[in-house]
């Protein structure tokens, strides 16, 4: 690799870390804006009407909120499995190797 290549990557890199870090203070900014009770995750109403009903209810909320959560940490793990077992096959082809 010659050094004019040497530089354009390096300013390749520079300007996606500088992407980088404008997209998180932007990102920063609008959570900043963002209202109060988006943040607030539970009303006192939800609350109240699911501590006032009966035992069937609460059995039927948390059979819910286990079913909702299974599909996306099956996903998740799936996706972690392929990459971990695919993590060095750019480099094999390539011929380069990079330990991690």
């Amino acid at each position: 690799m010659t050094r004019s290549e040497g530089d354009q990557v390096n300013g390749a890199k520079q300007k996606s870390v500088r992407y980088l870090k404008l997209g998180l203070v932007v990102l920063a900014f609008l959570l900043l804006l963002s209202p109060r009770d988006l943040h607030a995750q539970g009303c006192a109403m939800c609350y109240q009407s699911a501590a006032a009903s009966g035992a069937r209810f609460i059995h039927a909320l948390k059979s819910g909120i286990v079913v909702i959560i299974i599909p996306p940490l099956l996903m998740t793990g799936a996706f972690a499995r392929f990459v971990y077992r695919r993590r060095n096959l750019f480099h094999e082809e390539t011929g380069e190797h990079h330990e991690v």
